[in-house]
């Protein structure tokens, strides 16, 4: 398109004050700058909208045509503006959300009731994945993945960071005793992350430095792997073995005793930080306190969306 909405708009307003020093004023502009506008127009149309008199402006044949067509565009463009303003102010539509399915379960799944009282013009969409997806590839607005941010051209916030504990059932524990040392804890049935590897560094400092790895961080062989924090979680509870997890996950399974945490005196204070990105849509939403995380040991400096 040549024709810009700035000559379009100095056009319009010229014929409805009456005069380009009228449409000057009204635009706050300089006469001459509207004046310019009008004959860069009428040069790109090559068409004369207005024949210009020293008395009063009159419009051409092709200028009362061109005069409908530019009130519309116009319009247009104010109505998408405004379109947006309001959505803004009362977001509305699809909003497609993606994470992994403990997360989507613990912490997403128990607020939604008060995600759809706040928000009801939208249209929540939860879809669980354990792998890094392509947001514009699979038109996903919102991404919540765990662990340290690779570089990325999205927009990315910290949500909180979730403290990793080590945990068993009770009557695991009771039947193969409580590990006090990493020595120890090796000739246990360990429980582990199928990939990547890096989900396998326990935050657990190694005597054997055979075993330490970088930043005192111990790697497990796992006995069992699984690919999603929530079956590991099951595991652990159907007496399969000792696991690593965030406690935003087991929380509830340490406060009923379902679950029992060991080697909290050689466990280093690693947390989770967990993250966003966001894509395609311009959603300025916040939502309540508990959509952070609801562990007393867990620290949110900022709303999920």
């Amino acid at each position: 398109m040549k024709t810009t909405t700035e000559e379009l708009l100095a056009f319009v307003t010229v014929i409805d004050s009456g005069s380009i020093t009228a449409a000057a004023e009204a635009l706050q502009q300089t006469v001459s700058g509207v004046s310019r506008a009008l004959t860069r127009l009428e040069h790109k149309l090559d068409a004369t909208l207005v024949r210009r008199t020293t008395r009063r402006l009159q419009l051409t044949d092709e200028g009362e045509l061109f005069l409908v067509r530019a009130r519309a565009i116009l319009a247009a463009i104010e109505d998408a503006e405004e379109s947006i303003a309001r959505q803004r102010e009362r977001p509305a539509g699809r909003l497609r959300v993606d994470a992994a399915s403990p997360f989507v379960l613990h912490c997403i799944v128990p607020n939604v009731q008060a995600f759809a009282a706040a928000y009801p013009e939208i249209m929540l969409e939860l879809s669980s994945n354990e792998r890094i997806v392509d947001l514009m590839e699979q038109r996903v607005d919102i991404a919540i993945r765990i662990g340290t941010l690779q570089d990325s051209t999205l927009h990315a916030r910290s949500l909180g960071r979730s403290r990793l504990r080590i945990l068993a059932s009770p009557a695991y524990l009771a039947e193969r005793g409580e590990p006090r040392t990493v020595a120890e804890l090796r000739r246990h049935r360990l429980i582990g992350f199928t990939a990547p590897e890096s989900l396998n560094d326990w935050p657990l400092i190694d005597d054997d430095s055979d075993h330490r790895d970088a930043g005192a961080r111990f790697r497990i062989v796992p006995e069992i792997a699984a690919s999603s924090g929530e079956t590991m979680r099951q595991l652990a509870l159907a007496d399969g073995g000792i696991v690593c997890l965030a406690a935003y996950l087991t929380h509830a399974d340490v406060a009923s005793g379902r679950l029992q945490t060991v080697m909290d005196g050689v466990l280093l204070d690693v947390r989770q930080p967990h993250r966003w990105r966001e894509g395609r849509k311009p959603f300025s939403i916040s939502l309540p306190d508990g959509w952070c995380f609801e562990p007393p040991d867990v620290s949110c400096r900022l709303p999920l969306f």
